[in-house]
Parts: C-alpha cells; structure tokens; sequence
C-alpha cells in the first residue's frame, strides 16, 4: 500500500479480511462502523481515509471535497450474500445490514459522514479503470466551482480480489489531471 508513491504499509496476506484488519490497526483506522461494513465499503473507506487525513491534517479550513468513484463489480460481492440469505427457504431471515450494502455508494456515504463531507459524489461502474472519465468530471466539478477538490478513484471488490486506486485532485495540484497521467499513475500503484 503506497501514498505519494511511498510504501505505508506491507503485508504478504492476500486474503482481505486479515489484509484489512492488519491494515486499518497499523494505519490507525478509527471509525466504529468499520467492521459492520461489507468489503467494498471497507476497502474504499479504508484508501480514502488515507488520502483524506493527510490532506485534512494539513488542511486549514473545510473544504468542498467531492467523491467520484468507479468499478467493475458495482455491490456484486455483497449482492451475492444478500441473495443466499434470501434464497435460503429454512432460514429464510434477509439481514437488512447487507441489504443496505447492496448500493456503491454506500461506501461514498461512510467517506462522507467519517470526514464530514457535503459535497456532489458519483459511483460510475465501468468494465476497467476509465481514466478519461475520471477526468472529465472532476474537471466539471472543479471549473464549474461545484468543488473544491475531488477524490477520484477505482475501488473494485469482488470475491477477495480487490483493488483500490484513490486520489486528491484541484486546480492548483502538483501534478497535471489528464487522462493519460492518471492511467500512468494508476498503472505505477
């Protein structure tokens, strides 16, 4: 796990539970609903609480930080579990906690109240990472003054194979935001 292109974090555990758990102890993770969340809300919470509190330690006032996210798998992996709870005609008993897993933009809503953001946010769901798109919306949020900044991203869980790609984006940042950087980024992870 890197940020700014610096290892935060090693772990050779592939399986995401343990992966996670190690994760959010070392990178000191607070947030008491954490483990009441499926995996994909986990793992985008998770990346964006990192990308987060290093901008918000660093941040002098509050600022309109918008969430656009992407993937492949949308809620699937948690969709699954919620059908077998239905399906199951003996114990028939849907657990309204996964049911309201079963959206990803759930995981957007757990980012939000965690760092108190009120802003525009979007869940795009594509067949791979799709940097041009990132771009083109982050840029209408931001020339159009809609946000501050952005946090932009590919989050991706599906039958524990995971993988997640966020960053921070402005007007002023250091790095350019086009398509072609953000793919060269998101290839370098």
């Amino acid at each position: 796990m890197a940020l700014n292109g610096k290892t935060i974090f090693y772990s050779d555990e592939k399986e995401f539970t343990k992966f996670i758990k190690s994760a959010t102890i070392h990178l000191e993770t607070n947030y008491p609903k954490f483990y009441k969340m499926d995996n994909l809300s986990k793992l985008a919470f998770f990346a964006a609480d990192i990308v987060l509190k290093e901008n918000i330690i660093h941040s002098k006032e509050n600022e309109n930080i918008a969430i656009i996210l992407s993937n492949k798998s949308s809620s699937l992996d948690t969709d699954r579990k919620h059908q077998i709870s239905i399906s199951d005609k003996e114990n028939y008993y849907p657990s309204p906690s996964i049911f309201v897993y079963t959206l990803p933009n759930i995981c957007m809503g757990e980012i939000s109240i965690k760092h108190q953001l009120h802003s525009e946010n979007t869940f795009f769901i594509f067949e791979k990472f799709n940097a041009n798109h990132l771009y083109i919306n982050a840029d209408f949020l931001l020339k159009n003054k809609k946000a501050d900044k952005v946090l932009c991203g590919w989050s991706d869980f599906d039958d524990n194979n995971y993988e997640a790609f966020l960053y921070l984006v402005s007007e002023n940042g250091n790095i350019a935001h086009l398509p072609g950087e953000i793919e060269r980024l998101y290839q370098n992870k």
